[in-house]
């Protein structure tokens, strides 16, 4: 029996989401995959099982990430309302940096996989409605240090909050004037009041 060669499963993982990210899944082929992971099929298929369950854990790795990363910067700022402006300009710093936008990678899913296969549609709904949980507790947090309005209906600015930050993550990705954006996201920010 050939024996086969072990590799960091994390490392390999890591490699394919970066790939998927940069390509999405229509466009990356197996053997673009196993040469990014540096392994053979039959490890891919042994480890992760075809590109659809590879594709699968990257996006879940991915967004748990992804999630974690924001919740990390939304708490530790020192007000509710500048946690929220530094994470749309961080977002668009970090946009207009690179000549390349990667976006997204649960955006990017969103646009291309989502409308036409339901496992993915669920996923990219999940992380969103996570993302309005996120949201909303850091809106609760300012509404209970007297920062916010008491009135202020939390569930709707949350998920207006999360359109907005997909529409400005998906538009980034045309280089739209910065001025343009730039009005965008002080317009959202004067929602949170």
């Amino acid at each position: 029996m050939v024996r086969q060669r072990e590799f960091d499963k994390e490392k390999a993982l890591d490699d394919a989401m970066e790939l998927f990210w940069e390509k999405g899944y229509a466009a990356t082929s197996i053997s673009d995959l196993t040469a990014i992971m540096g392994i053979q099929r039959p490890s891919l298929y042994a480890t992760f099982g075809d590109k659809e369950k590879l594709f699968e854990a990257a996006l879940r790795k991915y967004t748990n990430l992804h999630a974690s990363l924001i919740r990390t910067k939304l708490q530790h700022a020192t007000s509710v309302k500048e946690a929220f402006r530094n994470l749309f300009e961080e977002l668009i710093e970090e946009e207009y940096k690179n000549k390349v936008s990667k976006g997204c990678f649960c955006i990017n899913t969103i646009i291309e996989l989502a409308p036409h296969d339901e496992k993915f549609e669920i996923l990219t709904r999940e992380h969103e409605m996570y993302l309005s949980v996120i949201f909303q507790e850091t809106l609760l947090k300012g509404i209970k240090s007297g920062e916010l309005e008491s009135n202020l209906d939390v569930k709707a600015l949350a998920q207006a909050l999360v359109v907005a930050l997909i529409g400005i993550t998906v538009l980034l990705k045309s280089h739209l004037e910065r001025s343009f954006v730039d009005k965008s996201v002080t317009l959202i920010l004067s929602l949170i009041k």
